[in-house]
């Protein structure tokens, strides 16, 4: 095995941990499983580690309280290194560099509106040390193909290198999918569920009235970079699926798709919001604004950089998970027409804040995402496959208005961390609006993160024990990081004290020397301080 390795070597591997994906979950369980002595390769599709915060170009959507609490301390260490970045290397204003809790874009969604390119310097400086010393190997430009099973454990995976098809089989004690579609749970026979269930089986408020659909999962988005420079032409060439979208109008929206008229995510009453306005009316150009040239010293840079994840190019016409490849190929070449053709009518047809039509200035970064065509590297995924886990978490543990009368979610005694945002389910493929409902902050139990059948291979990021309503509050960068490094370091834990995780969560001194662990040797947060658990978001 090569101690310096960026990719596999054809043939065969070894390692104590194997993580297939290194997103935001994948990367959180390397460092836990690294800081806890254990053995790593970290497999990952695209050139890019992060996943949400970098390849798929989705600045963090973090909860009001997350500079006091309600985040592990290595999350804290990276929104502090992203922070710690832009005053190191940026030319801010004196103003702008006492800014103690600094958002570089200003965003109005994010706490931490930042550049992909810069979270993406943060994780490869916070993976550097181990790296160095051998204990963990980055193989970029790797898929999983097939995976190699006896009874209820996984014995090797084969990645298969996407430069030249090469592939390595690599054997590991323990395994953990952090894939953005939980790729992984499907090669090794994990059982998991896809889609929308119905209220029949998990008994949610809002789960689907009638029979379960698999293939009604949330919209994803191609998500792009841009610039505005008055007076230039930046116009794209015409996108070959323009006339399509320009004409395109779901059932449920209350305009064309290509409009500044959307639903409200939660009175679904139209709203409209255009792409500039005066003083502080909500418009999109600052909603996830990412970089702010009033930061910065006078002629520094020509353009505020706003990043574009909005409604009018979420996709929902198709899903990716539990179709052909071929028709998942399909629906993402789709939804890369649908951005390139916002981004078309913007320039040229758009309404503007000024009169006339069309914005020809509004310049495409693919700098920024470190792509050819301007686009993110990677779709944004919302949804995967999620396990069939020990317990799954369902609206009536957290959702306020199934709660009646019960004041905060429900208190989980294994809990593995904490998290805080809406039930937000964006559009779904089987042409549902959206669902966006109050829920208050919760916690991340264990049993959540351990397969029925399966011994050693633990979900990593969106794919663990919740339901299609669920995973609305537990997809977000701050939780899918707490729940890729949870698993990392039990995965660790369970390899060094020689156990399995149903034992960790079954036995109560085991669970809380694991507790224990996760609190004093990582920074874990495991419970919200009263005043917050009973803040309904």
């Amino acid at each position: 095995m090569r101690a310096f390795a960026e990719e596999a070597i054809a043939g065969e591997g070894t390692t104590d941990i194997l993580i297939v994906g290194g997103g935001t979950g994948g990367v959180a369980a390397a460092l836990a499983a690294l800081r806890l002595g254990r053995r790593v390769i970290l497999s990952e599709e695209s050139d890019w580690i992060g996943g949400q915060l970098t390849a798929q170009a989705v600045p963090p959507d973090e909860h009001p309280w997350i500079e006091r609490t309600g985040a592990t301390r290595s999350y804290m260490q990276f929104a502090q290194g992203v922070r710690d970045y832009y005053r190191r290397h940026y030319p801010l204003t004196d103003e702008a560099r006492r800014i103690v809790n600094f958002n570089p874009g200003v965003g109005t969604v994010s706490r931490l509106c930042h550049e992909p390119r810069v979270a993406l310097a943060v994780l490869e400086a916070m993976l550097a040390p181990w790296r160095n010393s051998g204990q963990l190997e980055l193989w970029r430009g790797q898929v999983p193909v097939s995976a190699e099973t006896d009874g209820d454990r996984v014995r090797a995976v084969t990645l298969r290198s996407l430069a030249g098809g090469d592939e390595t089989v690599v054997s590991a004690d323990w395994f953990l999918d952090a894939t953005e579609p939980g790729d992984l749970l499907e090669l090794a026979g994990v059982e998991h569920v896809i889609g929308a269930e119905s209220q029949a089986q998990t008994g949610e408020l809002h789960a689907l009235p009638g029979d379960p659909d698999p293939l009604d999962q949330q919209a994803v988005t191609w998500c792009f970079a841009m610039d505005w420079l008055p007076g230039e032409y930046h116009v794209i060439e015409r996108p070959a699926d323009h006339d399509f979208w320009r004409g395109y109008r779901a059932d449920f929206w209350p305009g064309p798709q290509l409009g500044w008229r959307y639903p409200d995510p939660v009175t679904l009453e139209p709203v409209h919001r255009p792409l500039f306005v005066a003083g502080d009316q909500p418009d999109f150009w600052r909603y996830r604004r990412i970089l702010c040239k009033d930061h910065y010293r006078p002629g520094s840079f020509r353009s505020d950089i706003t990043l574009v994840n909005w409604p009018q190019n979420d996709y929902w016409l198709g899903p990716l998970v539990g179709v052909s490849r071929e028709e998942a190929q399909a629906n993402l070449r789709a939804a890369r027409q649908l951005s390139l053709s916002l981004l078309y009518w913007m320039q040229t047809e758009a309404p503007r804040h000024d009169g006339g039509q069309g914005y020809p200035g509004l310049r495409l970064r693919p700098d920024v995402v470190g792509s050819e065509d301007g686009l993110a590297k990677k779709v944004y995924v919302r949804e995967a496959r999620r396990i069939r886990a020990e317990f799954t978490v369902v609206e009536q543990h957290l959702g306020v208005e199934q709660r009646g009368g019960l004041a905060g979610a429900e208190i989980f005694p294994d809990s593995v961390g904490t998290g805080s945002y809406r039930i937000d389910l964006h559009p779904g493929t089987a042409g549902r609006s959206y669902v966006d409902v109050s829920c208050y902050p919760f916690q991340i139990p264990l049993g959540a993160l351990i397969p029925q059948r399966v011994e050693n291979l633990l979900p990593a990021c969106k794919n663990l024990g919740v339901t299609h309503v669920t995973n609305g509050c537990y997809r977000l960068h701050p939780v899918e990081w707490n729940v890729g490094e949870a698993a990392g370091a039990l995965a660790a834990w369970c390899q060094t004290q020689g156990l399995q995780p149903r034992q960790v969560r079954g036995n109560a001194a085991q669970l809380h020397d694991f507790q224990t662990l996760l609190r004093n040797s990582l920074g874990f947060v495991l419970e919200w301080p009263e005043d917050i658990r009973l803040t309904p978001r």
